[in-house]
């Protein structure tokens, strides 16, 4: 142990280095009780670092000292209630203070050599540093036990001790800051300062949970633009200011061999801030790859791990509440903030700005009841009222009529009938008076029901929509701008005893007009007069068709009768070239021995009749008749093709023989089917190409000839096809049912009609488009012709235009039966039209 007058002298100086002016009326200041409580930290710290060995490796104090007494200075200056007289007063006392103070400690030198009062010393710093060391190192050994253990004098003396010694510098570290916390730092000698100091701290790895962002990116421009930076040859500046300059970069050619020839190049990101490919790591593509999915970008995270009640689960339990600290005094205060706002408006109402109270506009008492509502009482827009009930109908009174009330066999068959199909809830029941009606028993049953639907089915508000019916209507030309076209009747053509006229045809340079009656009687007429020119007499019951040959050249008219077809020609009233030319055509086959009949590509078909070709004598040939084709069953439809040597017949009644084709110029026939799909009622030849169409009675049936394949099948969407007509083109088809409906089809567009008209009103009976001009006609049992322009474009693009122009009325119905045939005259927008009634009428325009 030190001397004791070393100990005294060293005492001595702590104490002047730590003293400080008293105030004159005998009170300790702020900044000598400040000192005193600094002075018992340093007790208890000697008495700490002497029992776990601080004292021994040699801590310097010195430091510690000067940066108390730069606080003492700072906490000084802190406090500016001390105003400058009190500082005088406080310079002036200073002397005597510290004259005072030494007294004091020579006396407590005194006292400690005869025996020092260690209870004064106990008082001051034991129990201080007794309750900090029990805090702080209660698993080492009590500093209370120790410090009871050691006298006043050596405690004295170890103080002084400690802080005599000048600490080591090489250590470099504070008394008060252990090596051991990390993130402080420590003081080491400078090398820039002479005899000063430096902190220096530990190097730290950013880890997972770290906050920044740019430990290991280089350039630390921050979140800028980068363009600001390309007329620069650098990029940026690293955390010690240099330059970064840019990398080389490679040209497109580059980044394509790169991603051809490197596998890992798809994993490479752009940085933006060192402008070059970044490789991403395994874990970022794994985060990539679950964002792309919608997944969590976590591996570890588990979205369906059991809920921990933290605070009530089993053993989880919180007795004590999460914060158990007193309330603040500002729960207990009124808010000033609050006392300025209440001023600012008690300010605004004293200077009439605010009128507390305020009484409303009085509203008037006299009002149009049948104007808008108030718009105060308007529903919000989400409001939707409830439906009304019905109202009471005449069964539900007391006194219904007679015809209202069931009889004992319906009420019988009422209450046997299950509630979800009854048509009514109750019986009918007829009452005198209204005073004799009993009470209701369903009465409680309907409103629960009413509840339940008003609160639990949903509502929906029905938007009507302002639709201008002008707007559903296509745009289409005015008629007048489609002229011309037929619209009246300008001649007509009588048949004697009114028999039906079931099939008209017009000669194809529209001079002559061709009737078939079931009379049996074909007859031509003259188209501008109507004069009746020509007739024969076939003798073969009712004519079923006839028809002109389309070649101008030749003056040709097939007309059909039961078993039989005839080839007819008005040889008299022809030209001397035409009537040779028809006569060449119709008889070069007779001068031919080999003139045979083809049936089935040259074999016969076993159970059914030969086709004969024969010549008729003498008198009918000078009457016109030049050739007679027998046929099996009754054929009742003749198409032409273009050329005028090939027809084709139907007869619906002669099994795989009802479909034949006929060729004139050789007298040869064939059939062209084994087996047919149904029952043929139209067929057609295509204008331009080796087409045939064949129509069964639901399907349009389209077969190449020179293939001898099926094209396609039309859907017709009809219960019973009546009639067929091919346009001029070859690309557009008609078709009319006895289902009243008319069906455009176009063969370029789809198998299924483009169009479905209905506008007759009972079953169609014929079809037909007109060879040059863009019209097309339809006939029906209902006694009307509906005349419509169509008008079909080049551009495929484009779809047909389809008119109705027309309704032509003039045939009377007979026996439920209209208008029966139609045939346009070629070349002029006239109609020829023959009817049950024994008229046929020629409409002009």
């Amino acid at each position: 142990m030190a001397p004791r007058n070393a100990t005294a002298s060293s005492s001595r100086a702590a104490s002047s280095s730590i003293s400080r002016p008293v105030k004159s009326n005998g009170i300790a200041g702020p900044s000598t009780i400040r000192n005193k409580k600094r002075a018992v930290q340093e007790v208890s710290e000697d008495e700490d670092d002497e029992e776990f060995g601080a004292a021994g490796s040699g801590i310097d104090m010195s430091d510690d000292e000067d940066a108390e007494e730069e606080d003492e200075e700072v906490d000084e200056e802190a406090f500016p209630e001390f105003d400058s007289e009190i500082e005088d007063d406080n310079e002036q006392d200073g002397d005597d203070e510290t004259q005072e103070e030494e007294e004091e400690l020579d006396d407590e030198e005194s006292g400690s050599e005869s025996g020092y009062n260690s209870s004064d010393i106990e008082a001051m710093y034991g129990e201080a540093d007794e309750d900090d060391d029990q805090e702080d190192y209660s698993p080492i050994t009590s500093p209370s036990s120790s410090h009871k253990e050691l006298s006043t004098d050596e405690k004295l003396s170890k103080m002084i001790a400690k802080n005599s010694i000048k600490p080591d510098d090489s250590l470099g570290t504070d008394a008060k800051i252990s090596r051991a916390k990390e993130g402080v730092g420590r003081l080491v000698p400078s090398k820039l300062v002479e005899g000063g100091y430096k902190r220096e701290y530990d190097d730290y790895e950013a880890g997972y949970g770290s906050e920044s962002s740019t430990e290991d990116n280089p350039n630390t421009v921050g979140n800028i633009p980068m363009e600001w930076y390309d007329d620069l040859p650098h990029i940026g500046y690293d955390v010690n200011g240099r330059k970064i300059f840019r990398p080389a970069q490679g040209d497109e050619l580059d980044k394509f061999l790169s991603n051809t020839e490197d596998p890992a190049a798809w994993t490479s990101a752009e940085d933006k801030l060192l402008q070059q490919s970044v490789q991403l790591t395994d874990k970022e593509l794994d985060i990539i790859r679950r964002l792309e999915r919608a997944e969590n970008p976590d591996a570890d995270y588990d979205p369906y791990q059991p809920t921990i009640e933290w605070f009530t689960g089993e053993g989880n339990e919180r007795v004590m509440p999460l914060s158990a600290a007193p309330e603040p005094k500002r729960r207990f205060v009124p808010s000033k903030w609050e006392h300025k706002k209440i001023m600012k408006i008690v300010k605004a109402i004293r200077e009439g700005r605010i009128i507390p109270n305020k009484p409303s506009a009085a509203k008037p008492t006299v009002y149009a009841i049948w104007s808008e509502s108030d718009q105060s009482n308007l529903q919000h827009a989400m409001y939707m009222p409830a439906p009304q009930l019905p109202p009471p109908k005449t069964i539900e009174s007391y006194n219904p009529p007679e015809e209202y009330l069931l009889t004992e066999e319906e009420k019988k068959e009422w209450e046997e009938t299950d509630k979800e199909d009854r048509k009514i809830d109750f019986l009918p029941a007829k009452y005198d008076s209204l005073r004799l009606v009993p009470g209701y028993k369903n009465l409680v049953q309907e409103r629960f029901e009413r509840c339940l639907d008003l609160y639990l089915a949903p509502r929906t508000r029905k938007v009507k929509l302002n639709i201008d019916p002008e707007s559903l209507i296509p745009k289409l030309p005015a008629p007048k701008e489609l002229k011309p076209f037929p619209i009246s009747t300008s001649v007509v053509y009588r048949h004697p005893e009114s028999s039906r006229v079931r099939s008209v045809s017009t000669s194809p340079d529209g001079l002559w007009v061709a009737t078939g009656s079931e009379d049996g009687i074909v007859r031509v007429w003259d188209l501008g007069n109507g004069r009746e020119v020509w007739k024969w007499n076939l003798k073969s019951g009712a004519i079923q068709h006839l028809s002109f040959s389309p070649y101008k050249d030749e003056c040709l008219l097939i007309a059909l009768v039961s078993g039989k077809i005839a080839v007819l020609s008005p040889l008299a009233l022809v030209s001397p070239s035409v009537a040779a030319n028809t006569l060449t055509h119709a008889n070069t086959a007779f001068a031919s021995s080999a003139a045979t009949t083809k049936i089935g590509a040259g074999k016969d078909i076993k159970g059914v009749e030969s086709i004969k070709w024969v010549r008729p004598n003498e008198s009918e040939r000078e009457r016109g008749v030049l050739v007679y084709v027998e046929v099996p069953g009754t054929p009742k439809q003749v198409s032409w093709h273009r050329k005028g040597d090939y027809f084709a017949t139907v007869a619906s009644d002669a099994s795989n023989k009802s479909v034949l084709i006929h060729q004139l110029s050789k007298h040869s026939t064939q059939s062209p089917f084994k087996k047919l799909p149904g029952q043929v009622q139209k067929v057609i030849f295509h204008p331009s190409k080796p087409h045939f169409f064949v129509a069964t009675q639901r399907y349009i049936r389209q077969y190449d000839l020179s293939s001898q394949t099926l094209v396609r099948t039309l859907q017709s969407g009809v219960k019973w096809i009546s009639s067929l007509d091919l346009h001029p083109r070859g690309d557009n088809l008609i078709i009319g049912s006895y289902d009243k409906k008319l069906a455009w089809f176009d063969l370029d567009l789809s198998n299924k009609p483009y169009k479905t008209l209905r506008y007759h009103t009972k079953a169609l009976r014929s079809v037909v488009y007109h060879p040059t001009l863009p019209l097309f006609a339809s006939a029906s049992d209902d006694g009307t012709i509906h005349i419509f322009h169509c008008t079909i474009y080049q551009d495929l693009m484009q779809n047909p235009l389809i008119v109705p122009l027309k309704i032509l009325r003039g045939h009377k119905i007979t026996d439920g039966i209209g208008v029966l045939d139609l045939s346009w005259v070629s070349g002029k927008p006239w109609l020829v039209s023959s009817g049950a009634d024994g008229e046929v009428r020629l409409w002009c325009s």
